[in-house]
């Protein structure tokens, strides 16, 4: 057999879920004929046959989660090194058979949970995580009272879901931003109140993003963590967080906003979005962002503190416009603001050079137009 394994589908990541096959054992493939969809990154990918050939057997299936270099089809023939086009490296594995080993898995990745070899075989007897268990004994020790009052809670429960497509990405982009990444938010208000009627929200707040990044541009910027290195960009390639409803979020990128012109900027983001709808958003624009705008006001909250996903070291967030009373002068007026929260990586960015990109963004802000 011929063995085409998973490629690697770039920026670093490990695995994907296979979404449909497009093809069978027995069938006559062309070469560059699409044989299989994944997902990865949140986005839908078309992975093309390497050869032309007849297919002899399919190593997985829909639902199934593939490591990078796992096997995908095997080709009838002799086997052939150099037409194995895929990675090399690791094995197929189904994301349920992974979760039902992991419960017998005692490391928290940092300090390994604590518990004797009895307790240890009772929480494989119930199907225990010792993970999720919260231990009563000294020094963290877990009893057995701790994984049977866990059993109790997991009966009375639905089975345990796998996560999958967007979920399981968000869970794994969130766990690196937690693990890797020195969070400090600074929050203030913008005034908008001199803005015109019909003024388009988010393409003023990329104006206004653009402005903080001309004044401070160390916020524009990637952080290489191993080697303690950051590289300013030049270009600003803003992703912009998108909620797609049952979807789940995205994060494409809006290439070179600093250069573009508003008209051309609107016509990238309904584009973005009518992409998103369509789940046919290419996998290369949801990469390479610089730096990141959340406009989550529009479905609710004030302020918040938005995740900063390396390598990138700054996410400016926007809440909810509100009217509220301010001083002017010896009056009290009301005037409409736009909060904002801007989250920066405190290994990378100072604390001064945060608030000066804020008070750049919301001077900007403030113009009528």
């Amino acid at each position: 057999m011929n063995i085409f394994r998973l490629p690697d589908l770039g920026e670093g990541l490990q695995e994907a879920e296979l979404v449909q096959w497009h093809v069978a054992p027995g069938q006559e493939v062309a070469a560059d004929q699409p044989l299989v969809s994944v997902e990865t990154a949140k986005a839908v990918v078309e992975i093309p046959s390497p050869q032309a050939g007849r297919i002899e057997k399919l190593f997985a299936e829909a639902g199934e989660i593939v490591r990078i270099g796992g096997p995908l089809i095997a080709f009838e023939g002799a086997r052939d090194e150099s037409a194995d086009k895929g990675t090399v490296v690791g094995a197929m594995e189904a994301s349920g058979r992974v979760l039902q080993e992991g419960a017998a898995n005692v490391d928290h990745g940092v300090a390994g949970v604590r518990a004797t070899p009895a307790v240890r075989a009772l929480a494989r007897r119930l199907e225990v995580d010792l993970a999720i268990v919260t231990p009563s004994g000294p020094d963290g020790l877990i009893t057995a009272s701790d994984v049977q009052r866990v059993a109790r809670i997991l009966s009375e429960t639905e089975p345990a879901e796998p996560l999958r497509g967007f979920r399981r990405s968000m869970a794994q982009n969130m766990a690196l931003a937690q693990a890797e990444v020195a969070a400090a938010t600074v929050v203030d208000d913008a005034d908008i109140d001199e803005w015109l009627e019909g003024t388009d929200t988010t393409l003023r707040l990329i104006r206004a993003l653009v402005n903080g990044c001309r004044v401070e541009p160390a916020l524009n910027a990637w952080f290489e963590s191993h080697a303690l290195a950051r590289r300013v960009l030049k270009r600003i390639d803003l992703g912009i967080a998108v909620d797609s409803g049952e979807g789940g979020l995205f994060v494409p990128v809006l290439r070179n906003v600093a250069e573009r012109n508003p008209a051309d900027l609107r016509e990238g983001l309904n584009r973005m979005r009518a992409d998103i709808e369509s789940r046919a958003i290419p996998p290369e624009e949801l990469r390479g962002a610089t730096i990141t705008l959340s406009n989550f006001g529009m479905i609710a909250g004030r302020y918040a503190s938005p995740v900063v996903l390396p390598p990138t070291v700054a996410i400016l967030g926007a809440g909810r416009v509100r009217r509220a009373a301010v001083p002017d002068g010896e009056r009290i007026v009301a005037r409409r603001l736009l909060p904002l929260s801007l989250t920066f990586d405190h290994r990378v960015v100072t604390g001064g050079e945060a608030a000066r990109f804020l008070r750049a963004v919301i001077d900007d802000l403030a113009l009528a137009a």
